[in-house]
């Protein structure tokens, strides 16, 4: 899939580039440009955001940002469950937001890998990720992060905030179901309900390790990474974990609305069935009667009575009105 946004120079897999200036601001780079990059300033910060499945990927990390194989590897592999580690200097980290493409599901996610020394910054995806382009936006308005550290988190807090818009989303499902007729519309709304217990088995499954790659980034993080930052990261990681427990309280309610559905519906299965067998009850003596009287043998009585039907007619009637009384006795009906 390819986001309409990206720019591939020549080939090249650099989906942007741009040299923070530490106020906010930054300034476009080329492919080119990078490969000799050195900061003018002090307070620059190159940042890259490449397509990690080109080709050569893993080779140039290797030889340009002299990386271990094992790392290179982990950035440009598939093996995309959220972690964060410290190497010497350097983090390491990947991490996992919603994805929004079209056709996608909630419980889709898209893996962003990163890699920074404090003086560059290489982030790497597989498929389009908006949370990038929103942080390039507010660089190119002047009012983006200063540095390496500053970007992390609000990539970091950006994703978060996207997985929130899911978590309210179900929540509001789940309201309209709540407020649905369960008579009119059970089968729809059991199949809606599985489905948002799927996204929240999946939300939660990718939110909980995504949690434990933000500590680690928290408390291990490389001495660029400042305090400010270690503080904003602290938030993130709270809001998080608001969000697990709210993922939380929205499965255990899908829970106990598809038991309520399922309930009811038990019952009135239960019901009709119970219904039937009080009517059988009541008619299977009254056939057997008119079975009995209605066999072609010699003797039957009143074969020759005109008033015999009238009469079997009546006892009928009457037997009709016992059973009833008997059942409502017994508390049957």
């Amino acid at each position: 899939m390819k986001d309409p946004n990206d720019d591939f120079e020549h080939g090249t897999p650099l989906l942007f580039g741009r040299v923070l200036d530490g106020r906010g601001g930054g300034r476009p780079i080329t492919w080119e440009e990078a490969q000799d990059w050195s900061p003018q300033d002090p307070a620059e910060v190159l940042w890259l955001h490449l397509d990690r499945t080109r080709p050569g990927m893993q080779l140039w990390l290797e030889e340009k940002l002299s990386l271990p194989e094992p790392t290179a590897e982990l950035l440009t592999g598939d093996q995309n469950r959220p972690r964060a580690f410290r190497e010497g200097d350097t983090l390491v980290a990947t991490l996992r937001g919603i994805n929004f493409n079209p056709g996608a599901e909630p419980e889709d996610m898209i893996s962003m890998q990163l890699w920074s020394d404090g003086q560059r910054l290489i982030t790497l995806r597989r498929h389009p990720l908006q949370t990038p382009r929103e942080v390039l936006a507010a660089i190119d308005h002047g009012q983006g992060p200063p540095d390496a550290g500053a970007t992390i988190t609000l990539l970091a807090e950006l994703l978060i905030t996207r997985m929130s818009q899911s978590i309210i989303d179900m929540n509001y499902v789940l309201d309209e179901l709540e407020a649905q007729d369960p008579d009119q519309h059970a089968e729809r709304m059991l199949h809606r309900i599985s489905t948002i217990r799927r996204n929240c088995l999946a939300l939660k499954r990718h939110m909980a390790p995504q949690h434990e790659a933000l500590e680690q980034i928290s408390r291990d993080a490389p001495m660029w990474f400042e305090g400010h930052d270690r503080r904003e990261i602290a938030e993130s990681i709270a809001r998080l974990r608001r969000y697990l427990d709210d993922i939380d309280i929205s499965k255990e309610s899908a829970v106990v609305l598809q038991d309520e559905l399922r309930a009811r519906s038990l019952a009135s299965s239960e019901h009709a069935t119970y219904m039937l067998t009080i009517v059988a009850g009541i008619f299977l003596p009254l056939s057997f009667l008119t079975g009995l009287l209605g066999i072609n043998v010699g003797g039957m009585p009143g074969m020759n009575d005109p008033d015999a039907f009238w009469t079997v007619a009546a006892i009928c009637a009457l037997l009709f009105v016992a059973l009833i009384v008997v059942f409502r006795r017994l508390r049957w009906l």
